[in-house]
């Protein structure tokens, strides 16, 4: 079941603890001269920092170029729901529930990922700047889609702990 929205929108929809440390996090974000906001802002193209939030959660801050859809691929995860939030740029994220697909690359729990093949029916998801998309483990997802052609991308994923 993915949520989309702009993240105002989401925020106060989803009230749910769980989302707490993310939400603050994000704040954190979206405020001009944070530290969190200009260590994102302060990434190089293609490059990302793990960040640990709290013992459960942790961000993966990251600036990249968007791709041609046949250069991505689906993905979902057990140990964490992804919250992928846009601070700069735009982005095509097209979801499917993951019992629709074949594995392409069986689970690896040590990256939390599991890899399928591209089905032929898919929901898109455009997000643009100060929007976000959470995806929970049901919830096969192929990031970094560019809308008509390759664009800079400034974002974070939220890592969420299912626990």
């Amino acid at each position: 079941m993915a949520i989309f929205g702009n993240i105002n929108s989401v925020k106060n929809h989803l009230n749910l603890e769980k989302f707490s440390t993310a939400f603050k996090y994000l704040e954190q974000v979206l405020e001009k001269d944070t530290k969190e906001n200009k260590r994102l802002l302060g990434l190089t193209f293609d490059s990302f920092e793990k960040v640990d939030l709290d013992n459960n959660n942790f961000a993966l801050e990251q600036v990249y170029t968007t791709k041609e859809r046949n250069n991505c691929f689906f993905e979902s995860h057990r140990q964490y729901i992804d919250v992928q939030f846009i601070l700069e740029g735009e982005e095509i994220i097209e979801v499917v529930d993951n019992q629709r697909l074949k594995i392409a690359t069986s689970y690896n729990s040590e990256i939390d990922l599991i890899k399928y093949f591209t089905p032929m029916l898919q929901t898109q998801i455009v997000l643009k700047k100060g929007d976000l998309a959470i995806f929970y483990p049901e919830d096969a997802h192929m990031p970094s889609i560019c809308t008509s052609s390759p664009l800079k991308v400034v974002k974070t994923v939220v890592k969420v702990a299912i626990c």
